[in-house]
């Protein structure tokens, strides 16, 4: 009876596998960072829009909601579910090399997507992204730029800690204000990515700091609650008063650095999915991919600023942006 038992379980295994199977469809497991951000939610549905079963696919996108342990055992789970492909947005930097491994000793091909992980890239099969480091510099030199040789005290709101996005755009822009010793950074604290979490440490610095010129947000939805704080405080920001710095350039950050509220926001692309498709297809027919595959982005600055560094928003761009 033991025997049959097994046997009658093995059976349903093998004929659920088969059913999930038998359509063709690749099954691709995503493990998404969260939904903090308009950028976030657009990269979501870009991958909705793009994995799709008419393309070929069968999408299981999972929303950690910026929780590192979960996209671990998520990831975990879509081993032991035999994914086809595994695409990872890691929420932090460390702490993946062991999850990574098991991937790899399930033969699973994985792609890093958007962020960056520290760990050995032969742990993982190919990577996809914008450069965050280079973001930074640009935003930098766009102050150089704007300042032309006047001194600035500068704020930042950073992105969540031990994100690749936050310690890139930190680095970069840091890079730019090491050159330049009229320029002082007075505090740099997490806003998480948030509009709340802007307006939060916002609503501090202006408490601990009465005279600042530069406020650098680490994303589009930091400077909204940065707004909303200096609104309430009563403090102007745009051309000729404080100035506002901004990344991911979404259409509603832009739709304010045309209205010249944000006066230079720097674009990191959400439109990732079919670039990773791209990369899956590819793999799917034995050919070689590069280990890092660049997204490409730009930077964009208020009417009336001229720049040799980024684009002058006009309505033409902001009407063809696509999130």
């Amino acid at each position: 009876m033991k025997k049959l038992l097994a046997l009658v379980i093995a059976l349903v295994m093998v004929l659920a596998a088969t059913s999930a199977f038998a359509d063709g469809l690749l099954k691709i497991g995503y493990v998404q960072v969260g939904h903090e951000s308009d950028w976030r939610m657009a990269n979501t549905q870009n991958y909705y829009d793009v994995f799709t079963e008419d393309a070929g696919f069968e999408l299981e996108l999972i929303d950690c909601d910026n929780d590192h342990a979960l996209q671990l055992a998520k990831v975990r789970e879509f081993v032991q579910k035999d994914f086809d492909y595994i695409v990872i947005d890691p929420i932090q930097t460390a702490g993946w090399d062991d999850v990574l491994k098991e991937v790899q000793d399930a033969g699973i091909p994985c792609i890093i997507a958007d962020r960056s992980v520290d760990a050995s890239p032969d742990l993982y099969t190919t990577a996809v992204g914008t450069d965050m480091t280079a973001e930074g510099v640009t935003a930098g030199k766009w102050l150089e730029e704007y300042l032309a040789g006047k001194a600035a005290k500068i704020l930042v709101i950073e992105g969540s800690t031990g994100s690749s996005a936050a310690i890139g755009r930190a680095e970069g822009f840091n890079q730019v204000a090491a050159e330049h010793p009229e320029w002082e950074i007075l505090a740099s604290q997490d806003g998480d990515f948030t509009q709340n979490g802007g307006q939060a440490v916002m609503e501090d610095f202006i408490k601990r700091f009465p005279e600042f010129d530069v406020v650098v947000c680490h994303n589009d939805n930091e400077a909204y609650g940065a707004m909303d704080a200096m609104d309430a405080a009563g403090i102007k920001y745009g051309v000729g008063e404080k100035i506002i710095i901004s990344f991911d350039a979404t259409k509603e950050g832009l739709t304010r650095t045309l209205n010249g509220q944000i006066l230079c926001n720097v674009e990191c692309n959400p439109i990732q999915a079919v670039i990773v498709m791209n990369v899956i297809n590819k793999l799917q027919a034995g050919e070689e991919v590069e280990k890092f595959t660049l997204v490409p982005d730009e930077g964009f600055c208020a009417p009336g600023i001229e720049s040799s560094i980024v684009t002058v928003m006009t309505d033409e761009v902001l009407a063809a942006r696509k999130y």
